[in-house]
């Protein structure tokens, strides 16, 4: 009698996963469709953002015009997707740098004895123990800005939490028996950790540097907002916003609130794009 039940329940569980999973890949599909868009049409738009047109500034959104003109009458939307654009190469090649150093400094701490963990240790307290946008402004302020100061500053300063997780990851590792194996056939440090761990840990690196995308976008926005990245003749999405504060006074209010709302759908969306590659590629998520 209780047969059919317990399957009728592992009917709807299956179904339930197999939502789950179709859901999670358009989730996935959609976001990465939605990022390439906005940043090939900012790439293609580089002219038209930074050309000014007297006899059309300050126009309301409207049709030939969707996020309005400011007030040297560029065009908003070419300005808006253009600094977004800037901010995703920005945000990718900072992410990407700050997810290696985690990498190495990650396997280093699990690796190479107690001293070496104890000074990266003292690293990861002390990049941790310095209010986060204080240390980017000086970071960024002792290289002299620009984009090389944004880039530097956000990826040296975004690698302690992932670094906590991959040491954590490999100090597990080291009591699995095929790593006792391993270093009883006499294999070195180095290959150990690049021909058994590294694969191992693979998913869960990828996932952090997914999910330190939105935190290196919104970092470099924060820090050209402040006037400390990027240049004011670059069309960066911190450059726009901090320059609309002083039209807003005035009525010209969708001179902020479009460039903030695609802003804050980008990092939704990359947000969003990390979640999902994390329940479909980490074990720990599989049953989830």
């Amino acid at each position: 009698m209780n047969k059919p039940v317990a399957v009728m329940v592992l009917q709807k569980t299956q179904k339930k996963r197999l939502n789950q999973r179709s859901q999670t890949l358009l989730y996935l599909t959609f976001g990465s469709f939605f990022l390439v868009a906005i940043t090939v049409a900012g790439t293609l738009m580089g002219e038209l953002a930074v050309t000014t047109s007297f006899t059309q500034k300050n126009l309301l959104p409207q049709l030939a015009h969707p996020f309005g003109t400011d007030w040297l009458g560029r065009d908003m939307l070419s300005r808006t997707l253009k600094g977004m654009s800037l901010s995703i190469y920005i945000g990718l090649f900072a992410a990407t740098i700050s997810a290696v150093i985690a990498a190495v400094l990650g396997a280093a701490a699990a690796t190479l004895g107690k001293k070496v963990d104890a000074v990266i240790t003292w690293l990861i307290d002390l990049v941790m123990g310095i209010p986060h946008l204080l240390l980017l402004i000086l970071i960024s302020y002792a290289l002299g800005r620009g984009t090389f100061g944004v880039v530097v500053a956000v990826a040296i300063s975004h690698w302690p939490v992932l670094t906590r997780i991959i040491r954590g990851e490999i100090l597990q590792l080291k009591e699995a028996n095929y790593i006792k194996i391993a270093e009883k056939l006499g294999q070195g440090k180095l290959k150990i950790v690049v021909k058994h761990m590294l694969p191992h840990i693979f998913p869960q690196f990828l996932v952090g540097l997914v999910l330190l995308f939105p935190h290196a976008i919104l970092h470099e926005a924060a820090l050209t907002f402040l006037g400390f990245g990027l240049p004011p003749e670059q069309p960066g999405i911190g450059i726009i916003l901090s320059e609309s504060m002083k039209y807003l006074a005035l009525g010209m209010w969708w001179l902020a609130f479009f460039p903030g709302i695609v802003l804050l759908a980008t990092v939704m969306l990359f947000d969003l794009i990390g979640e999902s590659l994390r329940k479909r590629i980490d074990p720990h998520s599989a049953q989830d």
